[in-house]
């Protein structure tokens, strides 16, 4: 069913929720304001959809804003919708598809940067990947079951998660195979528990975006592409940056975003500099040096800022995510985007 109200502030929200008494508007109040005093919290994650978060961080661009900035590092989609919805998160650089959940529940925040595109790779186990043929995809799965005694099985974020549906999208509308019946799906949790399951070959497969695929080849795990977005989805969608609309009503958008675009120009110029960002921000033992800089020129490594150029993957993982019922009703561009943060900077 479609939300009575999709105006609400998050006041307004955690009020009719019971909620009132929580802290968590960390910022908001002060954002609008001119003193520059309060926080900013902004949410990310220790993938590369997030670059220009480190970027931001590293390079001092967040000293620039009118705010203070408080990044909080999540494993996960989901964990930042239960912040967001408790009014913990300002800013989110995360999935498409959680950032539609948050808007979806009523809660009023918008997306209103893009982080990259097309940033999604389909691995499978080498052994698989001899047999893959992309004019006979059931033919292929059924010889892995075949010799194997199993079902292949995939597995990625959770249920609903941007890997989640851009594998099931590759899986029925690419290849006409149904999950369940061809293939198994599990959902294994963040970047480190897939990159876990595959090197201890729970996992055939997985769908999965950078430093994972590098950091796959650099141990020498059986795995290898055998597709990427760009070949079967243009303009996929993945991180974005969704934002509060306290947040986005104020000065404090524009400075953000323009931040962002800023980070978006200097990954394009800097990428050995920015990988290094990178692990310093997720942290040198979980991202080292050498892995980032190599994810960096993978050709899963998109980076931009106008939010237009995943309008058209935003459409199907809409209908995805209404069809997983990860949301009440299949949300239109205009639901989930607001273009006018980026097109009025300067």
């Amino acid at each position: 069913m479609t939300r009575p109200s999709r105006e609400l502030s998050r006041r307004e929200y955690l009020a009719g929720s019971g909620a009132a008494a929580l802290t968590g508007l960390a910022g908001c109040t002060g954002v609008l304001g001119s003193d520059g005093s309060d926080t900013l919290t902004v949410a990310y994650m220790p993938i590369y959809p997030d670059m220009q978060y480190f970027v931001m961080d590293q390079e001092g661009y967040f000293d620039e804003l009118d705010a203070n900035v408080e990044g909080k590092q999540f494993t996960d989609g989901p964990s930042i919708v239960k912040a967001y919805a408790s009014g913990d998160i300002d800013v989110a650089m995360f999935g498409i598809v959680p950032a539609m959940i948050v808007v979806d529940r009523g809660i009023a925040a918008k997306v209103v940067a893009a982080n990259i595109e097309e940033p999604m790779g389909i691995l499978a186990h080498d052994r698989f990947a001899e047999m893959w043929d992309p004019n006979d995809p059931a033919g292929s799965f059924e010889q892995w079951r075949s010799e194997t005694g199993e079902r292949f099985t995939f597995g990625t974020f959770p249920e609903g998660s941007v890997p989640d549906i851009l594998l099931r999208y590759w899986l029925v509308d690419e290849h006409d195979l149904e999950p369940g019946e061809h293939v198994d799906i599990v959902g294994a949790g963040g970047a480190n528990a897939v990159f876990q399951g595959l090197a201890n070959e729970e996992f055939d497969g997985t769908s999965i975006m950078e430093p994972v695929p590098t950091k796959i080849a650099a141990n020498d795990l059986p795995y290898q592409f055998i597709d990427v977005a760009a070949d079967f989805m243009p303009g996929q969608p993945a991180a974005v940056t969704l934002m509060a609309d306290e947040v986005r009503d104020s000065d404090t958008a524009a400075a953000f975003v323009r931040q962002h675009r800023r980070a978006t120009e200097f990954i394009s110029s800097n990428r050995e500099t920015a990988a290094e960002h990178a692990s310093a921000v997720v942290g040198e033992q979980s991202l080292p040096v050498d892995i980032a800089r190599q994810a960096m020129e993978s050709p899963l490594s998109n980076f931009i800022t106008d939010p237009r150029e995943i309008e058209s993957g935003t459409k199907i993982f809409a209908e995805y995510a209404n069809r997983l019922g990860k949301t009440d009703s299949t949300l239109s561009a205009e639901q989930v985007f607001d273009y006018s943060v980026y097109d009025g900077l300067e």
